[in-house]
């Protein structure tokens, strides 16, 4: 896996969410691209105006459609748990899922179809392999909420914690390779090689299928 080095700052006009400023600087520059779960199109719309991508998106909310339409996207309303079955194969660059996966039924669908469709996808996660959330349940018997993603597990949708240890043995065993990576900590860069699971708080990586 090579870490990643991110060669292009995002003005500050424009300052995305700290996971998606990564994200965006690991998409080359006129790639196709399809985000999943795509909000408001805040990412998206910063990649066909920064990078002049052909992207296309697909968002769960009544709301977040409209807001993509209000930037001039081409988004449609889906339910990513329904697969991507309009979707042909070899379709797009890159399939994106930014801060999603917790909150999906079926993680290993969804990572294979984006890879049906898409030559890599790329997704992030928050990380409850991060110390503070294992000192919390530590000392209170509680399960923590994880530090880039405060929603209780109670809130709807649901959450289904896991750490970057676990996502990186799941890829394993589906058969898909993390070929990029790069980690933050509360917002923030870092460069670790070791520890990274102690250390933080949400994981971003680039995924290809294993060629055997």
């Amino acid at each position: 896996m090579s870490q990643l080095t991110v060669s292009e700052p995002i003005e500050a006009e424009t300052r995305l969410r700290p996971d998606l400023e990564v994200i965006a600087s690991l998409v080359p520059p006129r790639s196709r691209v399809l985000d999943l779960g795509c909000g408001d199109g805040e990412l998206l719309a910063y990649l066909v105006r920064q990078k002049e991508v052909r992207g296309r998106g697909i968002e769960l909310s009544e709301e977040g459609v409209l807001a993509c339409v209000r930037r001039g996207l081409s988004v449609r309303q889906g339910n990513l748990q329904e697969g991507l079955a309009d979707y042909p194969d070899a379709s797009f660059d890159y399939v994106i899922l930014s801060q999603t996966l917790p909150f999906l039924d079926n993680p290993s669908m969804i990572l294979q179809e984006m890879l049906r469709v898409g030559s890599h996808a790329i997704v992030s996660f928050p990380n409850w392999g991060y110390w503070r959330c294992r000192l919390h349940l530590l000392l209170t018997g509680c399960m923590p909420q994880a530090p880039d993603l405060p929603q209780k597990w109670y809130e709807v949708p649901r959450w289904q914690a896991f750490t970057i240890t676990d996502f990186a043995r799941f890829c394993r065993q589906i058969g898909i390779r993390i070929t990029t990576q790069a980690y933050l900590a509360r917002g923030r860069r870092i460069h670790v090689r070791k520890y990274k699971n102690l250390l933080a708080t949400t994981a971003v990586f680039i995924l290809e299928r294993t060629h055997d």
